[in-house]
């Protein structure tokens, strides 16, 4: 029984990793996905972001959840979702400057990623804190690894480096650095992910 239970746990984090992977499989987010993987650590940074919005959010509405009428659920969702957007900015402008003025519009957005505001409609308000939390790590991680890979793609061949470590003398492909790269790696990698979930 323990067993089991340990089971599903952790089954919510690897959904969010494989299962309900928001980029590759549920395709959300896209707006963020296509506008700041030009480089690996823009990505990641982009992803971790929005996972701490994400957990955060999950576990305050899984709280409030119960008390809350559903005329005005989505509401209160986002204002829910945007207090923790705002939470984050502040300490991004405090304590990673320079992260901040690169992702600069991206953050405000975070708001209305249809992954945050989805989890909270599709999960967080029908389960318990700790899995509300469990599941948010486990699509945030998914998010995050998506952009990084996505990232990490477009960097090498846009500019011959990877987590700005340059390994190839001269300028790559200008095309992947920029927004038709994005549409080009976004969806062979949709292809191999959905091909390699089909052999599983």
């Amino acid at each position: 029984m323990e067993d089991r239970k340990m089971s599903n746990k952790f089954s919510l984090i690897t959904d969010g990793l494989v299962k309900n992977n928001p980029t590759f499989v549920l395709v959300l987010g896209i707006c963020p996905t296509l506008a700041t993987t030009t480089s690996a650590i823009n990505g990641m940074e982009m992803g971790l972001a929005t996972m701490f919005v994400l957990i955060l959010s999950n576990i305050f509405i899984s709280l409030i959840a119960p008390m809350v009428p559903d005329k005005v659920r989505i509401p209160t969702y986002i204002v829910v979702i945007a207090t923790f957007v705002t939470l984050l900015q502040l300490l991004m402008q405090a304590f990673v400057p320079d992260v901040y003025a690169t992702l600069g519009l991206f953050i405000p957005l975070i708001v209305v990623n249809c992954i945050v505001l989805g989890r909270a409609e599709a999960f967080a308000n029908k389960n318990s804190v700790g899995d509300s939390a469990l599941d948010g790590i486990g699509v945030g991680l998914g998010f995050t690894l998506s952009l990084t890979v996505i990232g990490i793609v477009r960097e090498i061949l846009g500019s011959g480096s990877v987590f700005g470590w340059k390994f190839v003398a001269g300028d790559g492909i200008l095309a992947f650095v920029m927004a038709p790269g994005a549409f080009i790696v976004l969806g062979y990698l949709l292809v191999l992910f959905n091909k390699f979930l089909a052999k599983k």
